[in-house]
């Protein structure tokens, strides 16, 4: 009997599933309330799947054995509880992928850092001649990757949305690179619910799988003693020296693990800062666990790009440097960002808060920022926030001008830094396009 499956949702991760669910024999049936992308309606004609936009038409998603709803589908969407209530299981594209597939995953997830871990950890097994390829939040899908490729190792970017529909998916590697509140409109504002959220991802790990993890991050510490996790655990810390693991002494990234010791300088790191030594420290791990050469891992850590959209320099004009951060979409983001100006800022904030607290970044704005341009629909919070400590606070609501005000608030040696702490649906399509709309508009000046 043919098994049938309706996939709510016609983005990347919903397509991907669809091209899975069709070569695996299954009738598939998609289903987006919004509008679905031309590149992705071209696809669902290639491989003629039943598809549907601007609606949701109940009596095919409930005739389904099984539902993949895509992670922008909050749990408490009313057709996702009626399913559940029907006893048909809804899971996320990530488990519905692991079902077809026995190469091994590297996991990565955490609030900050995980795309420039993911894409570090890529790299790193590239030039150590490792079959990899690289997807889940970031590039092509899961799904997309086991329907169409053939690999020894995938390394996966993972959402805490992608681990909320998780049963049976498995990583070899877990990587948790940090927890700070992020998303908490979706977690019931419980922070407590967002960490469990975070840790999904050591759900079905057993003794012969790894968990890298940072050791200093008091919510991933504390939860740890109430919760244990059953793999193999590799902490890394700038702050203690562990067993087994990563650590830093004397301004060098120390890991051992099994008693071969690997040593390198933060001083030849290609991305500086604190937060890019513990990313790196998480990348050089699993180097080490696959046993890539020593002398490769510290090349390929030497000479890293970085990420889009994550503390890119884009130009400098008349000695001002322009730098796009649009990927930090919540507070400790923006805090790591701020943190590494050296210079007057001239900071460019706002979008869709999240539930945001500000506090934290007070003593960072009060000590870089000389002048803040609001760049949203709502910016009351912000203004509240820091209205008090920054002279010069401009309200806009296209990219365009808040370029041109930046241009005309900064003065030679000064840095202007698109850091957001914020969603960017409200102005832009997501982060890349709010990324790329700056780059452009600095491009213009």
């Amino acid at each position: 009997m043919v098994k049938k499956i309706a996939v709510l949702g016609g983005g990347e991760s919903g397509i991907g599933t669809a091209i899975l669910a069709k070569k695996n024999g299954y009738e598939v049936f998609l289903s987006d309330k919004g509008k679905i992308k031309d590149k992705y309606i071209e696809v669902l004609k290639h491989i003629e799947i039943e598809w549907e936009e601007q609606q949701h038409t109940e009596s095919k998603i409930f005739d389904a054995d099984v539902v993949m709803k895509s992670p922008g589908i909050p749990d408490t969407a009313p057709l996702v509880k009626q399913l559940r209530e029907q006893g048909i299981p809804v899971v996320s594209e990530i488990e519905f992928a692991s079902w077809f597939s026995d190469v091994p995953v590297i996991g990565i997830t955490g609030s900050n850092g995980k795309t420039t871990v993911t894409n570090l950890i890529q790299h790193l097994l590239k030039e150590g001649g490792i079959d990899s390829a690289m997807g889940g939040n970031v590039g092509n899908s899961y799904a997309k990757l086991v329907a169409e490729e053939v690999h020894d190792w995938f390394v996966l970017e993972l959402s805490s949305f992608q681990l909320d529909g998780i049963e049976k998916f498995r990583p070899k590697i877990a990587i948790l690179t940090n927890i700070t509140p992020d998303h908490l409109d979706r977690y019931e504002y419980k922070l407590e619910n967002y960490i469990a959220s975070k840790f999904r991802i050591t759900k079905n790990q057993t003794e012969e799988d790894f968990f890298i993890y940072d050791a200093d991050d008091k919510n991933i510490t504390e939860w740890l003693k109430k919760n244990p996790v059953r793999s193999q655990k590799l902490p890394f810390s700038l702050e203690k020296k562990v067993e087994s693991g990563a650590y830093i002494e004397n301004e060098n990234i120390v890991i051992n693990i099994n008693n071969t010791q690997f040593t390198m300088p933060t001083s030849e790191l290609a991305l500086q800062g604190k937060h890019n030594a513990k990313n790196a420290m998480a990348a050089a791990t699993v180097s080490q666990l696959l046993r890539i050469r020593k002398q490769t891992i510290r090349e390929s850590m030497a000479n890293f790009q970085g990420v889009e959209h994550r503390l890119e320099k884009v130009l400098k004009i008349n000695n001002v440097l322009y730098i796009n951060d649009s990927k930090a979409t919540n507070v400790n983001a923006t805090f790591y960002a701020l943190e590494s100006m050296e210079t007057e800022t001239v900071w460019i904030v706002g979008g869709v808060d999240k539930g945001n607290v500000y506090d934290d970044l007070l003593p960072l704005v009060n000590e870089k920022v000389k002048a803040i341009i609001c760049l949203g629909v709502d910016n009351d919070k912000i203004v509240n926030a820091f209205g008090n400590i920054v002279e010069n606070m401009v309200e806009t609501s296209s990219m365009n001008d808040a370029v041109q005000i930046a241009y005309r608030l900064a003065e030679k040696g000064d840095t202007v830094l698109l850091s957001p702490a914020c969603a960017s649906f409200d102005l832009f399509e997501n982060y890349e396009d709010r990324g790329r709309q700056f780059k452009e508009a600095v491009r213009n000046l």
